[in-house]
């Protein structure tokens, strides 16, 4: 308790704020988030997302140890010039980068496909490590476009946001020619998927690695919007947290409350 209001008491927040906020989560999850984060801010942003998404204290630990905090809303992207605000800012913050794979028994020269097929098999760890609101669509889905047939690797729809994503994997570095495929794509989507009311497509082209100046240049002139960010294989998930994580039923059943 001693430890928990010197950590808190040292910010200029007012600390009646602090003990509304905390005073939503369990106690365990309290400790964890004050012993593990950096600073006053690190903290609020995990008691924030607790609130949010529901965590155990196993897989706020998981969370916190992935750095999640640093990683949130650090894709580069062209969402400023192509969404309006505020959705441009909170389709921002919906990205992360680099995005941690640990749940993947691959190595690291393993082909895109690969990653694709343990992505959607592990789809309850994939939507965990995505983030709240995306719901699954579908894997290599079908573009009839003309007289030629196209796939996307990985299709989602964000309650959020009331957009679809696509999700392109490329398992070398970023080359500047990925964003026009993606721009082709989103506006393919947009036209076969995207309803009147619903906000336009973003894309999320996620690489083995990337240098930021050229995904800025290649992002600068599309129409469309669209993320970079690198993916990392890592160590397995561990297996603690697996019991914590929802069932691919019980996500079913919070999309469908959702969009109710």
């Amino acid at each position: 308790m001693r430890k928990w209001y010197e950590f808190y008491s040292s910010s200029s927040i007012e600390i009646k704020k602090v003990q509304q906020l905390v005073g939503q989560i369990p106690w365990g999850h309290n400790v964890t988030i004050i012993t593990k984060a950096a600073s006053i801010e690190e903290a609020i942003f995990y008691s924030l997302k607790t609130i949010e998404n529901g965590w155990s204290r196993a897989v706020l630990t998981h969370q916190i140890e992935l750095k999640l905090y640093n990683r949130k809303g650090k894709a580069i992207t062209n969402f400023k010039y192509t969404l309006p605000d505020p959705h441009s800012e909170l389709a921002n913050e919906v990205l992360k980068d680099p995005y941690k794979f640990d749940f993947l028994t691959l190595q690291e020269k393993a082909i895109e496909k690969d990653i694709e097929e343990q992505l959607v098999k592990n789809i309850t760890s994939f939507l965990l490590e995505l983030g709240s609101g995306f719901a699954f669509v579908g894997r290599q889905v079908k573009l009839k476009i003309g007289d030629q047939d196209f796939f996307i690797d990985l299709l989602f729809y964000h309650i959020k946001l009331r957009c679809y994503i696509v999700i392109e994997l490329k398992n070398v570095e970023f080359k500047a020619e990925f964003a026009g495929k993606m721009n082709f794509y989103l506006s393919a989507v947009d036209n076969h998927f995207k309803a009147e009311s619903e906000n336009p497509s973003i894309g999320i082209i996620l690489c083995k690695s990337k240098s930021k100046i050229i995904a800025e240049y290649a992002l600068r002139g599309m129409s469309q919007p669209i993320g970079v960010a690198a993916y990392e294989l890592v160590n397995a998930i561990p297996e603690n947290l697996k019991t914590s994580l929802p069932t691919i039923e019980e996500i079913e059943a919070a999309t469908q409350r959702s969009i109710k």
